[in-house]
């Protein structure tokens, strides 16, 4: 059938793997949520963005049904949250989320992908001046906002900076990582429509390299994140 139909393929092979990746990290998250708190998401906040992001992401219900009910039977293992911290090639830090049942399988597994693919493997903390940790909520632009006015209102509850997305049409919100129960609970209060919210990991420095070193460190990245232990990888190139 040619060549372009072997290229298609491909893509469309590259897509579902990055779905079915994302369905696991969203499914982790909701096991880690209900073995927290409850299964009900009328009373465990949590859950309940979650669900919302599971929606955004087109995860089917019954994936998420069988997410919810695994967290809930005594055959579950218990997972780990554990973040890894590092230097890839070319002095790009990289920083590793990951649940897991097995710690030990998941750092050896790690530290095999740094070493073999130009890093090392350091210590936790040690990235810590290097990543801020925020939250972030995507909500619903109903047009009647001003996002001055919406940023100056949020600053109580741990706001830090909005911007509308013009490409999405959605408000971006983002606040510090201990805020994040009293943003959701602003938004929800007040009639905003959570499309999605997350933790992300942000670099307050970073670094600049040409097109064949950003090309070492993506391979290095691009192993992580294949890795079904790993839930979100972060770094600091530009």
């Amino acid at each position: 059938m040619g060549r372009a139909y072997e290229y298609r393929k491909a893509r469309m092979f590259k897509r579902w793997d990055k779905m079915a990746k994302t369905f696991t990290r969203i499914g982790k998250d909701i096991v880690l949520a209900v073995k927290s708190g409850t299964a009900d998401p009328a009373t465990n906040a949590r859950l309940r963005v979650l669900l919302q992001n599971a929606r955004a992401a087109n995860m089917p219900k019954e994936t998420v049904e069988r997410a919810i009910k695994r967290a809930t039977s005594k055959d579950q293992e218990d997972y780990k949250e554990i973040v890894y911290e590092g230097y890839g090639p070319h002095g790009v830090a990289i920083l590793v989320e990951s649940t897991t049942d097995n710690p030990v399988r998941t750092v050896a597994n790690v530290r095999s992908y740094f070493n073999k693919l130009g890093g090392s493997l350091g210590t936790m903390g040690m990235l810590d001046f290097i990543f801020d940790r925020k939250c972030i909520f995507k909500v619903k632009n109903d047009g009647k906002r001003d996002m001055e006015e919406l940023e100056f209102e949020l600053i109580d509850v741990g706001g830090e900076e909005v911007f509308l997305d013009e490409e999405t049409n959605q408000i971006n919100i983002y606040g510090e990582f201990s805020s994040f129960g009293m943003l959701q609970h602003y938004l929800e209060e007040n009639g905003f429509e959570i499309v999605e919210a997350d933790f992300e990991r942000i670099p307050s420095d970073t670094k600049s390299l040409s097109e064949e070193e950003i090309a070492d460190v993506e391979k290095l990245i691009e192993k992580i994140e294949d890795d079904d232990d790993v839930q979100r990888v972060y770094h600091n190139m530009a």
